[in-house]
């Protein structure tokens, strides 16, 4: 059961277009800190934060604190779901 409630939570984390396109703009510049991730998605700094918790929440990214800011990567090692999406083109 344990398994099926981690894919449900990694599907409903991926189930929203800003957060695939964070994951993809993460993809493309490999760490971004979450003005830069708010900006480029023309997102206030809030709901940024919220989207990169949940793409966290399910090890989808990484965060390394510098300073005052956090910036975040993708996870190498995230889930098979992750892994895959990350992997093809979208």
């Amino acid at each position: 059961m344990d398994k099926i409630i981690e894919l449900e939570k990694c599907y409903k984390a991926l189930a929203n277009r800003r957060r695939l396109t964070i994951l993809k703009y993460i993809k493309k510049v490999n760490k971004a800190s979450v003005g830069q991730i708010a900006k480029e998605l023309k997102l206030t700094l809030k709901a940024t934060s919220r989207h990169l918790s949940q793409l966290s929440g399910v090890d989808g990214l990484e965060k390394e604190q510098q300073g005052l800011k956090v910036f975040y990567s993708l996870n190498k090692q995230s889930s098979g779901i992750i892994n895959h999406l990350l992997k093809n083109e979208f």
